[in-house]
């Protein structure tokens, strides 16, 4: 579980929007191609929504591989030189396609 304050009430889960809050960085790892991304909290849930770590490791796959079996998702604090060297993934754009579904009858 994240870093999260001493006094966090049980059963509420600690979502992307806490995590922003408490000056969190989101790491999302595949296993298989061993490729790392940063992310800020607050843009994860412009496309995820406000869920907990748990849930963006659920609905996240690699861009590489393809491969959701193997992602690995955590909340952090950086601190030092890693605070230093960390390059984000920034949000530019959500898109919506539309695309035409045919059915054989």
């Amino acid at each position: 579980m994240p870093d999260q304050p001493d006094r966090w009430p049980k059963g509420v889960p600690w979502t992307l929007m806490h995590a922003h809050d408490a000056g969190q960085i989101a790491r999302i790892r595949c296993g298989h191609c061993n490729i790392k991304r940063f992310y800020k909290p607050r843009e994860l849930r412009e496309i995820i929504g406000n869920v907990s770590i748990d849930d963006v490791r659920a609905r996240v796959r690699c861009e590489k591989c393809g491969s959701k079996e193997s992602i690995n998702a955590e909340l952090f604090h950086a601190v030092g030189q890693e605070a230093v060297t960390i390059r984000f993934r920034r949000l530019v754009e959500i898109r919506w396609v539309k695309r035409v579904i045919w059915r054989d009858e």
